[in-house]
């Protein structure tokens, strides 16, 4: 605030809009991000609801809807072909490597992982009813042969209990109990630092997305697989996908080409 004081030109009671935005012009002629100059903005906005509500002071806030700057959201990161095999050789239980498997294979969201119940496998179609997802919208989503594996060896030593909760503490006090949200993240972490490359939970969903793209799914199809309420969420991913914007680039200046030659030997004939 100090700074926006020893700028302005006028007293602060009389600052209007066009000098938030001079001042906003300021900062990004200081190189300041958007992020950060979207900060000094708050911060005078609220000095000025301050001064109006708390000191009851008569004075307008210069700063009005839609000063803010857009900020760039991140692209979706994702593990490179080389760090997935590392990663999942740090795995070493059953249940860490079923849970991790499917959030890379089927894409869950970890509180899907998390929810999941014996009730929802349809072993004998390799798919699984993802019931209540985020958006509240239901989906099915399909199981690969890895995935499968690595899901069914843990059900074979996972206690034989009343919990539906697929996934179980194995250890301590609360043994038995279904695996939290945050529990998974703390193995996930766990591993990440074992193996020396960072990987959280929704790494592993967006590495699925971004794989499979990659391998020519369509994009819708993997809209439905992620559960995106809008296919512009999923298009975030074609950004990704240097290797298929590649191949894809060459085929099509191939068939180019050939069209060409078609056009021009037509021509001659002519």
């Amino acid at each position: 605030m100090q700074r926006f004081i020893s700028w302005l030109s006028v007293p602060l009671e009389l600052a209007d809009p066009e000098n938030v935005k001079f001042y906003i012009d300021f900062l990004l002629d200081r190189q300041l991000s958007p992020l950060t100059i979207n900060g000094h903005i708050v911060v005078i906005r609220m000095f000025y609801d301050y001064l109006r509500h708390e000191e009851e002071i008569e004075i307008d806030n210069p700063v009005i809807k839609g000063m803010m700057l857009r900020v760039a959201k991140p692209l979706p990161r994702h593990l490179r072909d080389t760090d997935v095999p590392v990663f999942f050789g740090a795995v070493t239980r059953r249940r860490d490597l079923a849970i991790f498997m499917l959030m890379l294979r089927c894409g869950l969201r970890v509180e899907e992982v998390a929810d999941l119940t014996l009730g929802v496998i349809d072993y004998q179609r390799n798919r699984i009813l993802i019931k209540s997802g985020k958006g509240a919208k239901d989906r099915v989503v399909f199981i690969s042969n890895d995935a499968s594996d690595a899901l069914a060896a843990y059900l074979r030593i996972r206690p034989h209990t009343g919990e539906q909760k697929i996934f179980l503490v194995e250890k301590g006090s609360h043994k038995g109990n279904p695996l939290s949200v945050r529990g998974i993240q703390k193995r996930i972490e766990y591993y990440s630092k074992k193996c020396g490359i960072f990987v959280s939970c929704h790494q592993l969903r967006h590495t699925m997305a971004t794989q499979l793209l990659n391998a020519d799914a369509d994009l819708v199809t993997i809209q439905y697989l992620l559960g995106h309420r809008r296919i512009k969420t999923t298009m975030r991913y074609c950004y990704l996908s240097n290797i298929k914007a590649q191949r894809d680039y060459y085929k099509a200046v191939a068939r180019v080409i050939e069209k060409s030659r078609d056009v021009a030997i037509q021509n001659t004939r002519c």
